[in-house]
């Protein structure tokens, strides 16, 4: 083995598969990150496969299936109140498995196919593109996609390109700034930061490589004939930049066991590790009253959406409305965990405001509270295969055995978004109504106290 291939493929290992574990971190329920994740860690296992079996052909199948994830990944960047998503979402399951097969079936050159999905996909996207959040996404994927299938064709046809082990990188970051687009979707999105949380990340994940790769690549070199060595070193690779991407996680698991018996402990750490995961991710305060009123609708259904989850309550801009001010006092108001709290009983407060006057019923004048309350406020789910009903009262249970039998899944995602809406029109009333002043009020306080 030729002293280039480690000193380019380790690297491209560890970086890639550190990228694909920190979109997982980010969320791992978002579409988007999830198959950026899948293509990303693709191609760091074809690197590995390329690196211990040059000449085999599992390296050529693993840098094809890149391509169907970031099919996916395209399709992910939709907006999710489009009728179609779920249809278009099952039609790609269908495809990825079919064009998988194809390119474990086809020799050389014929497993570029796996280009068609992504160019369908591609297309979709721009064709929604003025529905796309940032505008420039598509354009930028796009750009990106080409520049992948460009290095997948020097790869696979026979075109002299110069050295196989720099085309093979090149396709390496065409990905990770494919698993960066698809980041910046996601902050976007959830109305969060990016930059920062990614910065720090970023710093360690090159101090990892620098401390590991440097080894890895080393003993490669020393024992070019043994593929059982070549392996392990990338196992370590993949274990130390997991373990990196997903501390929280990591850490998380940790307390669990060591912690076992000390409930207490475990619960204050969990905290503080939710907070101090949370804080890099958070807007500036003054970002919230730069928003429009349909971005404000949005987020408001957003957080609607995660309401039993504190973690992503404490990354929405919503935690910093001066109606959440005025719910808190004194040193409190300057906590992020109380913030999410009392943000939490807000958006309870705004469902509260849409029930209807008399007895609890299943009519049209009862849609929207409904499925605000039961299915967001208390996080109930009714359609699943095994309904649980227990500790619901008599009025619950009527209610989610009406939405399951009656109410398509559609349907009740519009009148959720009908609901949300109505719940952002009253806050958003309240923070255009405000004193300017507010946020000068808060800020000096904040310091303040501090």
């Amino acid at each position: 083995m030729t002293a280039p291939v480690p000193a380019v493929a380790v690297p491209a290992f560890a970086l890639t598969w550190w990228l694909a574990c920190y979109l997982l971190g980010r969320d791992p329920s978002r579409p988007v990150l999830w198959r950026s994740a899948a293509a990303l860690m693709a191609y760091a296992l074809a690197v590995a496969a390329w690196t211990v079996t040059p000449e085999g052909a599992a390296a050529t199948v693993l840098l094809c299936v890149p391509a169907l994830a970031w099919a996916g990944a395209a399709l992910g960047l939709l907006p999710d109140d489009r009728p179609e998503r779920r249809q278009v979402d099952r039609g790609w399951l269908l495809l990825s498995v079919v064009f998988l097969a194809m390119i474990v079936a086809l020799p050389g050159a014929g497993r570029l196919v796996a280009l068609a999905p992504l160019a369908g996909g591609l297309v979709l996207v721009w064709r929604s593109r003025d529905d796309v959040r940032p505008r420039a996404l598509p354009a930028a994927v796009a750009a990106a996609a080409a520049l992948y299938g460009l290095g997948l064709l020097a790869l696979l046809l026979p075109i002299d390109l110069g050295s196989h082990e720099l085309v093979l990188a090149a396709v390496g970051l065409d990905l990770m700034l494919l698993g960066f687009l698809a980041a910046v979707a996601d902050a976007v999105d959830t109305g969060e930061r990016l930059f920062p949380d990614l910065r720090r990340s970023v710093v360690g994940a090159l101090a990892a490589t620098l401390v590991v790769a440097g080894p890895s690549a080393l003993t490669i070199l020393a024992v070019p004939d043994r593929p059982v060595v070549a392996v392990l070193q990338f196992v370590l690779l993949a274990v130390v930049m997991s373990a990196f991407a997903l501390s929280g996680p990591v850490r998380r698991g940790l307390d669990r066991v060591a912690f076992l018996h000390d409930e207490r402990l475990r619960l204050d750490r969990a905290a503080l590790l939710m907070l101090a995961d949370a804080l890099p991710r958070r807007r500036e305060r003054h970002a919230l009253i730069a928003l429009s009123e349909a971005e404000f609708v949005r987020l408001t259904r957003r957080a609607l959406d995660d309401y039993g989850d504190l973690a992503r309550l404490l990354r929405s801009p919503l935690i910093d409305l001066p109606t959440v001010d005025r719910r808190l006092t004194g040193r409190a108001s300057d906590q992020p965990l109380a913030r999410a709290v009392e943000l939490r009983a807000v958006l309870q407060d705004g469902v509260a405001r849409l029930k209807p006057t008399g007895l609890p019923g299943t009519g049209e004048r009862w849609r929207h509270y409904n499925a605000l309350h039961y299915c967001c406020v208390q996080g109930l789910r009714p359609y699943e295969r095994r309904l649980r009903t227990e500790g619901l009262d008599r009025d619950a249970r009527q209610v989610l055995e009406w939405i399951r039998r009656y109410v398509p899944r559609r349907t009740l995602r519009e009148w959720q978004s009908e609901g949300a809406q109505l719940v952002a029109e009253q806050l958003w009333k309240d923070l255009v109504g405000t004193d300017p002043r507010w946020l000068t009020r808060a800020t000096a306080n904040a310091t303040r106290s501090t």
